[in-house]
């Protein structure tokens, strides 16, 4: 799961070298971010569904070793279309990772250590996104770009290892896997990111744009419409039912969109307007990306006696703050130690907010749904770390923006901002979620016992 996350952003202190090695323009730099984000957004509740039916664990393995071969062939990539082509197999492959990596965990810990290990999953989760920039720059500049992707095959060679010795194989409902549904959301998905990253180029009012961004709308409307009549469908609306679960997953999209599209931005200002190497641009976000992983799991701990709700809110309100900081700063000669305060308080802000949303997820849900319930806050994510991106940077190139020192300051600031009041819309949100302690109880009744051999090796 932390190779998962991990490459959500690994790739960004990479995109200056790899514009200047494959000579790609901004649009498919997007793409080789948005590749990724989008493929894992679209199979994961597929992959959720298979795991149902034919084992998690088994379904988990064959996730690590496709995205273990897809990460191979990034590395090999001499075009930018192959690249962007690897990176969705690599997303396809992350798609079994996410959402089925909890399920996993939460069906092998007893009841009352379920807060506490939920918090620790989402302190690496949050790690593994943070942690992206600072890995990225340190292998960049140590070895090359490529290096960032050949360092996932023996993780991912002792991951499936360990998973064969440690993990439970269980099951869900073993239904038919919904094909149309999957096909509906990932083609609305995609013609909606597709038309906001070439609105600017081909015009917004282009027969290219309108009709994918029209089009796109059409099919995830479909989509809803078919759900609801689906014998099996790929995302149950009767989840929508719970409260915690539809704004947690209202969250996760804002959230997403608000902060990974200005990571995006931020990220390349660093490096390609104040000249620092990968590895310094890294560096130098580390007070952002340390803090989740001492924070998250505190918070996961600490969310059976404060609720789901505080923590979210105060950790959105915070990130808000910090985007409009480094939005209000950004200049061409601004001094480190300007940004230092906001990238301590976006740390706190996403520890904060990374262990409660995934416990408000799974608020109230019963077992078998466990699976599903993750797998869709999970896809609200990465679509919202996809449309942040797009949108993010359409601000950015319609402002006149591009990756040169002297025309990227004065087009960064507005998406950035836009970043900061996406994500005060999302601490707004979150205040709607349940308080107390009751949205933060153990999110359901203890799973089935294992067969006796498949139990956890090691407690």
């Amino acid at each position: 799961m932390f190779m998962a996350t991990l490459d959500n952003l690994v790739v960004t202190s990479a995109l200056p070298v790899i514009n200047a090695d494959l000579s790609a323009s901004i649009e498919e730099l997007q793409w080789v971010v948005n590749a990724y984000s989008l493929s894992f957004a679209t199979f994961m509740l597929m992959a959720v569904a298979i795991g149902d039916r034919f084992g998690r664990r088994s379904v988990f393995l064959a996730g690590i070793a496709l995205f273990t071969a897809a990460s191979a062939l990034c590395a090999v990539s001499v075009e930018p279309w192959m690249l962007i082509s690897a990176r969705a197999l690599q997303g396809v492959g992350a798609a079994a990772l996410m959402p089925l990596s909890l399920t996993l965990l939460v069906g092998s810990v007893a009841d009352r250590f379920r807060p506490a290990a939920i918090g620790i999953w989402g302190g690496i989760a949050g790690l593994g996104v943070a942690l992206g920039p600072l890995i990225g720059g340190a292998v960049v500049e140590g070895w090359n770009w490529q290096a960032i992707f050949w360092l996932n095959v023996p993780l991912g060679v002792v991951s499936v290892s360990l998973a064969l010795l440690a993990l439970p194989n269980s099951f869900g409902a073993r239904l038919r896997a919904d094909v149309v549904g999957l096909l509906l959301a990932g083609g609305g998905v995609f013609g909606v990111v597709y038309g906001i990253v070439r609105g600017n180029e081909a015009g917004w009012t282009s027969t290219e744009v309108l009709s994918a961004l029209v089009g796109g709308g059409i099919l995830l409307l479909t989509f809803v419409w078919w759900e609801g009549r689906a014998s099996a469908p790929l995302l149950p609306l009767r989840l929508f039912r719970g409260r915690s679960f539809t704004i947690a997953n209202l969250v996760g999209v804002t959230f997403s969109f608000g902060i990974f599209g200005s990571i995006f931005i931020l990220i390349q200002f660093l490096q390609i307007v104040q000249g620092h190497s990968p590895l310094e641009a890294g560096i130098m976000t580390m007070p952002w990306t340390l803090a989740p992983m001492i924070v998250a799991p505190l918070t996961g701990m600490l969310s059976p006696r404060t609720g789901t709700r505080l923590p979210i809110v105060l950790g959105l309100a915070l990130l808000a703050v910090a985007m409009a900081w480094i939005a209000l700063k950004m200049s061409v000669d601004v001094e480190y130690g300007e940004f230092v305060g906001a990238f301590v308080l976006a740390g706190l802000g996403m520890g904060l907010v990374f262990a409660p949303s995934s416990t408000a997820v799974l608020a109230n849900m019963v077992p078998d749904d466990h699976a599903k319930a993750t797998g869709t806050n999970s896809t609200f994510r990465e679509i919202g770390v996809a449309l942040g991106i797009a949108v993010l940077t359409a601000v950015f190139t319609g402002n006149g923006g591009e990756l040169t020192p002297t025309g990227y300051v004065d087009a960064a600031i507005p998406a950035v901002m836009v970043g900061a009041a996406v994500l005060a819309a999302a601490s707004l949100i979150a205040l709607a979620l349940p308080s107390g302690r009751r949205a933060a109880l153990a999110p359901a009744p203890a799973p089935a016992p294992l067969p006796a051999q498949s139990a956890l090796v090691g407690g």
